[in-house]
């Protein structure tokens, strides 16, 4: 199964996220089939960026965004 995900970026403590298309059974900083954007919540406001158009492709064949990515979706205006 296809999942759209958060991979942790960053520094110890300073987190921030990238959006990727991945396997369900890789790890969750392991390999991606595709980078949708990006998400810092550290900044204020939180800032998000993730390609709208290459969402909802994926969303179309059938990947399943986990439910922080939903919440961002939802924050960008993608769902």
């Amino acid at each position: 199964m296809v999942k759209i995900r958060l991979k942790r970026m960053g520094a110890h403590k300073k987190p921030f996220y990238r959006v990727v298309v991945a396997d369900s059974r890789t790890p969750r900083d392991g390999r991606f089939i595709e980078e949708l954007g990006y998400y810092n919540p550290l900044t204020d406001p939180v800032d998000i960026k993730i390609d709208g158009e290459a969402a909802k492709k994926w969303l179309e064949t059938g990947a399943q965004p986990t439910e922080t990515v939903k919440k961002l979706f939802k924050q960008a205006g993608i769902i």
